[in-house]
């Protein structure tokens, strides 16, 4: 999540305390599949501490089954961190990539800066200073991924979630040679591509959501890439955060929501965006780029609260 506007700190803190109270009834399912797999607690070095605890970030890295090499995908989380229905929405991707042969590594920027719980959100001078010193944490977590004997170095992916969405434009932008294979951004703010023409080093798409009043759809149209390809996915029914299990509400006087059509509709977008810029594959990403660009989605939103949302 991402945020510019302040509240009374009572009433944040009763939204905080709404928002983890839904979580753990209804986000349980979402994250029992990937927590089945076998994952280890990993620490890395941080180019950018900017106040890391020994100058290090964390993560949880899951492995498919099989001796590889796989592909592999780095989850970056949005401004409110590893809070427990940020975590249930980014487990249920790491399930996800894991059942199509993605290793997965789930990464931590504030947990060790002790900036989590969503304090991030609140000032949008923490939010420009968080992407900055994230976007050295994502290429920080791709050195890593490439030193595993486990992982196809040549095929690492990035996907980000709001701030984080911003920090994987950020990444898709660097000029720097050998960065990500190709990178996907839920919800960011799409001021981070610059002007109405891109200069991108890596592939890139972003899904946006018609209802978002934080970060508005409507930043990330028109907008035409140079050097990758570049596509726009808008869902016409869906608010901020809409792939995290949080009911439809007010965080920050900002709309968020979980939309299981959606979710369920990116996140294969964003599997078979994935496999088509697989360096093995340049059929399949040349026909992928050839997909008109923007795409604008309209799905029926969800009414009221379902455990079936997470099914």
């Amino acid at each position: 999540m991402a945020c510019a506007t302040m509240w009374p700190r009572q009433r944040r803190s009763y939204v905080r305390l709404a928002l983890w109270a839904w979580s753990l009834v209804i986000g349980a399912s979402l994250c029992a599949g990937a927590r089945a797999n076998a994952y280890e607690m990993v620490s890395i070095k941080a180019t950018r501490p900017a106040g890391a605890a020994h100058a290090a970030i964390q993560g949880e890295l899951f492995k498919p089954k099989g001796d590889g090499p796989f592909p592999a995908v780095v989850l970056m989380h949005g401004c409110g961190g590893w809070q427990s229905a940020v975590l249930s929405g980014l487990h249920a991707h790491t399930q996800y990539f894991l059942d199509h042969g993605y290793a997965v590594l789930n990464l931590d920027s504030f947990g060790p800066r002790g900036t989590s719980g969503g304090t991030v959100c609140e000032s949008t001078a923490r939010l420009v200073r968080a992407l900055d010193y994230r976007t050295y944490d994502a290429f920080d977590a791709l050195r890593y991924m490439r030193s595993l004997p486990y992982v196809d170095r040549e095929n690492i992916f990035l996907m980000g979630q709001s701030n984080g969405g911003s920090v994987a434009i950020n990444a898709a932008r660097n000029k720097r040679r050998g960065g990500y294979r190709a990178v996907a951004a839920y919800y960011p703010w799409c001021g981070s591509l610059g002007g109405a023409q891109v200069k991108l080093s890596a592939p890139l798409i972003v899904f946006s959501g018609g209802h978002d009043d934080w970060v508005p759809a409507w930043q990330c149209r028109h907008k035409r890439a140079v050097g990758a390809s570049l596509k726009v996915v808008e869902y016409a029914s869906a608010a901020h955060s809409f792939d995290l299990p949080i009911q439809s509400q007010r965080y920050l006087g900002k709309l968020i929501g979980f939309n299981q059509p959606a979710t369920a509709d990116s996140r294969a977008r964003m599997l078979a965006f994935f496999d088509s810029n697989l360096s093995k594959s340049p059929a399949a990403a040349k026909a992928f780029a050839a997909e008109p660009a923007p795409v604008t989605v309209s799905l029926s939103p969800l009414e009221g609260a379902d455990a079936s949302w997470f099914e």
